[in-house]
């Protein structure tokens, strides 16, 4: 292992909802095994996007042994003979004569694969159940460090996890059950949320053996999602570092808790661990149809995560959609619209690049939703054509009372989520400075705000970041924008200065005659206190909220 020292740390029950969001191929010397499938080098009929090429690799064969007692169980030997324990559902119509194509589905972080073939997904989360009823073999695995496999989680390292799930790839290619593209090459897909959606992405750069992908509230960089503004988002840490008993991580993990608890701030050889995880630049190798599912009030892995891998895939011309929905790590306080958005879009998108049905229709490449619930479709991601801009000024006490959260569980809500992220969710502070937004007429508010700050200001000496936050908030309902909050880094030496920065991005539907409030806030439940005990002088606080057209509604 990299690190001989793993961490244990105690066991945080809740934290098992996160999970219920929740070498290569040559198909021209080969023929496939059962139904027969798409050249891998012509072009899709009716997409005008060819699939890369792959060469498959020499496949040895994988040491598996069975699980007592556990029919579906077995214990796959990795690369390094680290054990990973694996749970097997292939279709129950699946045969060596009429194989079924297969569907690997990772869990969230610190939790054990699935094993539940009767449930169904929460909030509109991919399950065994649909995916076999679709026609898929399902693979689930316990990741390394966590339930029985064995090893220590080094969060998603390629050379690591990585290297595991291809190992698991050699193992479905076996399979009677399985079809293939070639020999080596089964013919398969991956989904799942959270630290399920992270590894499709580093696996997908590293081996074309995996056709399709749907990563669900997955991330893009480590230090713009836990660390924005080199602030540490102490609230999930928190969350994501208190582990079930038996997990074994890096400990490189509880060091960079114990950083925020203790400064705010991450040393550097823990950031520098942090944005060595990726999958960030790894992205770049990704060739495969991708589906980026991300959740307006996911406040741990937000919007700009999956809009960052989604301009790098289409930077390289490589088939991608992105959906959202009103949910991921986070509380949805708003009308969460349809619920099955998320598994139906899944399933179509793996019916037609896994399957390679071309009967179906994956619909819209851009398929979001604002506040209420509407959804508002087209074929591009849409570019700002005009912005509604306010300004006003005022006096911060940098003081840590009347901050920003947490948020109120709505009464008779039963969403499994509520009672883990509500403590760390923002709401409308009473320390702030305030801005209101007046709409004149109506609007569709979607991407990121733009705030500028001319301010001055003095605080004691610490080691301690000098940080401000700013939020958004519905006027109407009470409620933050998405629930998002942004971490803005200053300078409190009695200088005037001014600084411009793009505020977390949203979907917000404005009505004329409405307003939101912009709210400048010394602190907040979702990042590490700062330093404080000065006051800050906000000459002028501006803010443009970019105004989007061309959307289909509905």
């Amino acid at each position: 292992m990299r690190h001989p020292t793993p961490v244990r740390r105690p066991v945080v029950a809740m934290l098992l909802a996160l999970a219920l969001l929740a070498g290569a191929c040559s198909s021209e010397e080969t023929e496939s095994r059962g139904a027969p499938v798409e050249d891998s080098t012509t072009t899709t009929a009716g997409t005008g996007w060819t699939p890369p090429p792959c060469e498959a690799p020499e496949v040895e064969p994988v040491r598996a042994e069975p699980v007592p007692g556990v029919d579906s169980d077995l214990v796959v030997t990795s690369f390094d003979d680290t054990p990973i324990r694996v749970h097997w559902f292939p279709h129950p119509d699946a045969t060596e004569a009429e194989p079924a194509p297969t569907v690997l589905m990772g869990p969230g972080w610190g939790l054990a694969g699935d094993t539940d073939v009767d449930s169904i997904g929460v909030l509109g989360g991919i399950d065994i159940a649909s995916l076999r009823t679709a026609g898929y073999n399902v693979l689930t695995w316990d990741p390394r460090g966590f339930g029985q496999s064995g090893g220590v989680a080094t969060v998603n390292d390629p050379d690591n996890e990585g290297r595991d799930v291809q190992r698991l790839i050699d193992w479905v290619s076996a399979q009677p059950e399985a079809r293939l593209n070639a020999p080596g090459d089964p013919a398969m897909g991956m989904v799942g949320g959270s630290y399920g959606g992270g590894i499709q992405l580093v696996v997908a750069a590293i081996d074309c053996r995996v056709d399709a992908i749907v990563p669900i509230i997955a991330w893009n960089s480590l230090g713009t999602s836990l660390y924005k503004a080199e602030t540490v988002k102490i609230g999930w840490a928190g969350i994501l570092a208190d582990l079930p008993t038996a997990a074994v991580v890096d400990p490189h993990i509880d060091r960079a808790y114990a950083d925020g608890l203790s400064t705010g701030v991450l040393a550097d050889r823990e950031r520098d661990w942090f944005l060595s995880r990726g999958p960030a630049e790894l992205v770049e190798q990704v060739r495969v149809p991708t589906l980026l599912v991300q959740g307006t009030v996911d406040t741990l892995f937000t919007l700009d995560e999956a809009l960052a891998n989604l301009a790098i895939l289409e930077a390289n011309d490589v088939k991608a959609a992105m959906l959202w929905y009103c949910g991921g790590h986070g509380i949805c306080l708003t009308d969460p619209g349809d619920r099955e958005r998320v598994a139906d879009a899944a399933i179509a998108w793996l019916d037609r690049w896994v399957n390679r049905d071309e009967s179906v229709e994956t619909g819209p490449r851009i398929d979001l939703i604002d506040q209420n619930g509407d959804r508002h479709t087209a074929e591009g991601y849409p570019e700002t054509d005009s912005t509604i801009e306010a300004s006003g000024s005022g006096t911060l006490e940098l003081v840590p009372e009347g901050g920003a959260g947490p948020a109120t569980v709505p009464e008779g809500s039963s969403e499994i989520l509520d009672s883990i992220a509500v403590d760390i969710t923002p709401a409308r502070a009473d320390n702030a400075v305030e801005v209101t937004v007046p709409f004149d007429e109506d609007a569709l508010i979607v991407g990121a705000p733009e705030l500028t700050l001319t301010y001055s200001g003095t605080v004691p000496a610490g080691e301690r970041p000098m940080r401000l936050f700013a939020q958004l908030v519905d006027d109407r309902t009470d409620v933050v924008l998405g629930n998002q909050i942004t971490p803005i880094a200053v300078e409190f030496d009695g200088e005037e200065r001014t600084i411009t920065i793009p505020l977390e991005t949203v979907s917000f539907a404005a009505v004329a005659g409405r307003s939101v409030t912009l709210q400048v806030v010394a602190t907040t439940v979702a990042y590490a206190e700062p330093r404080l005990g000065g006051s800050v002088e906000l000459s002028e606080v501006s803010v443009r909220l970019p105004v989007v057209t061309g959307l289909t509604l509905g």
